[in-house]
């Protein structure tokens, strides 16, 4: 089973604070021995007891007594457990030290019994309540990695709604076109249904992972530009033009929403005057991409209709890169200019 990352920081902290405060007992025991040498025996049996004593009173308090009695807010409860728990283990401590080491702890460290059971107690509680505050700062961390994981999942559901979306407005546009290539017993039926396969093979396969090659997505429009070709004219001006690196990778099916607007507003069979023109450049980790189109004035753009479409791209483009892209849209009169840059990771 694979342990989360925080909970390896916080046994990396843990290890490291106990190995610290070892190091510090066993200094500060071995400074108050007394002649020319140190009897290191008596020192490491002191911070044994000393360290041990500690130890448990503090992790008996960090998984015991925080958890369920003062995260749920039983305040006395954890107060009064607390207090006897560590009266008693208090006592435990001082009894096992008096069996090893007599009445010579106290002249050890040249003071009264009672005054240093009263420091030993203070210095003691200060650790406690230490690793204590590392039982907040642990679930702290655990509630913030949940959080985030949950926000991970979300931005993927959100996502792969926003990708279904724009599937079956493609579908229902391209079985129009082979309605249309049927209805007048085109030979190029068959060739607009291979267009299609290759199209659906990008859609359900390709295009489900976070990211793909910029080539792949390039292929994937020019078959769309080929089944836009075979329903109109192809004296109709189209420009594709593509400058740069193809094997970066870049988030699926956001390019291919500004081409389908461009063919479903800016061109039809009945105007000669209709064009597209496209440009894409990947230069020194920076794609742009810049598509106009003539409009249509016979056609009329419902407004729901051309709004789900952009807030469906620009929520995508949110998500897919956040802050590294600008997306202008210029409406003008009689034609539609887009220009999309984004900054690659």
């Amino acid at each position: 089973m694979t342990i989360p990352l925080h909970r390896n920081r916080e046994i990396l902290f843990h290890t490291a604070f106990w190995a610290v405060y070892i190091s510090f007992t066993i200094n500060h025991i071995s400074t108050f021995q007394s002649g020319p040498q140190i009897d290191w025996g008596r020192v490491l049996t002191s911070t044994l007891i000393s360290v041990l004593y500690v130890f448990i009173i503090s992790y008996l308090n960090y998984f015991y007594f925080i958890p369920v009695f003062l995260i749920r807010k039983r305040i006395d409860r954890f107060l009064a457990v607390f207090a006897i728990s560590f009266g008693l283990i208090t006592w435990l401590r001082i009894g096992i030290e008096g069996l090893v080491f007599g009445d010579s702890a106290g002249r050890a460290h040249n003071l009264p019994r009672s005054q240093l059971v009263a420091q030993m107690i203070i210095s003691n509680l200060f650790i406690v309540l230490f690793v204590g505050l590392l039982r907040f700062a642990s679930n702290w961390l655990e509630l913030d990695s949940r959080r985030r994981q949950l926000e991970t999942e979300k931005l993927s559901a959100e996502l792969n709604f926003l990708k279904a979306q724009v599937n079956p407005h493609f579908f229902f546009n391209t079985l129009n076109n082979l309605y249309y290539l049927a209805t007048i017993k085109s030979d190029l039926a068959p060739l607009a249904i291979s267009k299609l396969s290759e199209v659906m093979r990008y859609m359900i396969y390709d295009s489900n992972h976070e990211k793909v090659e910029l080539a792949k997505e390039i292929e994937y429009m020019q078959h769309y530009i080929g089944l836009e070709r075979l329903r109109l004219k192809e004296g109709i001006p189209l420009d594709f033009e593509f400058v740069g690196r193809t094997d970066i990778l870049i988030t699926p099916l956001i390019l291919i929403a500004f081409l389908e607007n461009a063919f479903k507003h800016g061109v039809s069979n009945g105007n000669d005057q209709s064009w597209i023109k496209a440009r894409l450049e990947v230069d020194k980790g920076r794609l742009t991409f810049r598509i106009g189109n003539s409009k249509l004035r016979s056609v009329t753009i419902p407004a729901d209709e051309e709004g789900i479409g952009l807030k469906n791209v620009k929520r995508r483009l949110d998500l897919s890169y956040p802050g590294r892209y600008k997306l202008d849209i210029e409406d003008l009169e009689d034609c539609f200019f887009v220009d999309l840059t984004i900054d690659l990771p």
